[in-house]
């Protein structure tokens, strides 16, 4: 049986992605994600790889589109006003088809916000990373465990379908220590190869020529056309979720990340209340998992939306959805966590007046 060894997730997503193959970091500190720099910086050089800490946000994301560009598996990590500054340089990553692991361990916003966990980066990583037509991958762990498989999974996505790819965390999950069980390493040969990658051509083969700047409209848009041919695969492969006591249950709270484990703890206190309760849980938030969302609306009487925002979320599951029951929000925000109680008593009235 593997060993399990205790470590806070920031640390956790570190050793996943030099075990993936990581060799090459970029990234500023910045609260509550210090600690994965800080990880990388120790341990990169004794696994032969380079540590930078960039002199800005800006900078690091665009020393991950150079090392990407020569087909280096490559990794920065910021919180949410830094995923803001590298929104350009993610979007032109995204124009040059490069694949590379961006982690955001979300804090309160917007502005300076707080450094307290959030979740009010999901509009900001499912709908408007960057300026341009183009998507990312977005993982959103619950556990440390599930920090540590995504962050080494999200090598994999990246590289497959040649796009960036965004863990999603938050401050609560970033300084948690959990036990948990480390993927084995890749050795270098496991890896993938790039022949797309401009690691010199020695006279043997046509430059490769990596760019996301063209003249011509027409090209352009054949580009994105295609591009989007590969999202709709990703969107056909890649959804992933979980439910949790959603067979029979009259109401479903839609929850992931941090707030999930706080949703299923109340999940667990309203059955023991005589209320049928479950969990859905998107794992991915894009492409959100509306196949499997979809398939309860017939048998729920109401879906609740329990998120760290607003209700950024919301409308994704009204979409999956699709007026079959109402679908209702509870919250808290700012860098507040909602407590199991709050959500008990949200899901208590929700059945009140689902039974009316």
């Amino acid at each position: 049986m593997a060993e399990k060894v205790l470590m806070k997730g920031n640390e956790a997503m570190a050793e996943a992605a030099m075990r993936a193959g990581c060799r090459f970091f970029f990234g500023y500190p910045i609260t509550p994600q210090t600690e994965v720099a800080a990880y990388m910086a120790k341990m990169m050089p004794k696994v032969g790889g380079t540590y930078l800490q960039a002199e800005s946000e800006v900078a690091a994301i665009n020393m991950v589109y150079g090392a990407a560009a020569a087909g280096a598996r490559v990794m920065t990590s910021s919180s949410s006003p830094g995923i803001s500054l590298k929104s350009e340089g993610i979007s032109y990553m995204a124009g040059a088809d490069l694949p590379g692991v961006i982690i955001n361990v979300q804090r309160g916003g917007p502005g300076l916000g707080s450094i307290q966990p959030s979740q009010a980066d999901y509009w900001q990583a499912t709908k408007a990373t960057g300026h341009g037509d183009f998507h990312l991958v977005v993982y959103a762990p619950s556990t440390v465990q599930e920090m540590a498989d995504f962050a080494f999974k999200a090598f994999d996505t990246a590289d497959e379908y040649r796009v960036p790819v965004m863990i999603m965390a938050d401050g609560m999950l970033g300084q948690m220590m959990e036990p948990v069980v480390l993927p084995e390493p890749l050795s270098a040969d496991e890896l993938p190869e790039k022949p797309w990658a401009t690691t010199g051509h020695a006279m043997k083969r046509p430059h490769n020529v990596v760019n996301s700047l063209y003249l011509t409209a027409e090209d352009l848009e054949d580009l994105n056309r295609e591009r989007y041919e590969r999202y709709a695969t990703i969107i056909e492969n890649e959804q992933l979720s979980e439910s949790y006591l959603t067979e029979d249950a009259d109401i479903v709270l839609v929850a992931f990340g941090g707030a999930a484990r706080v949703a299923r703890s109340a999940v667990n206190a309203a059955r023991e209340q005589g209320v049928k309760a479950g969990l859905f849980r998107p794992i991915t938030l894009w492409p959100f998992p509306t196949e499997a969302l979809s398939a309860l609306a017939d048998q729920a009487k109401a879906f609740l939306d329990v998120e760290m925002n607003m209700g950024q979320m919301i409308e994704d599951v009204r979409l999956a959805v699709a007026g079959a029951a109402p679908v209702e929000f509870f919250g808290r925000t700012g860098g507040v966590i909602p407590t199991p109680d709050e959500v008990l008593a949200a899901i208590v009235a929700l059945n009140e007046k689902a039974g009316e």
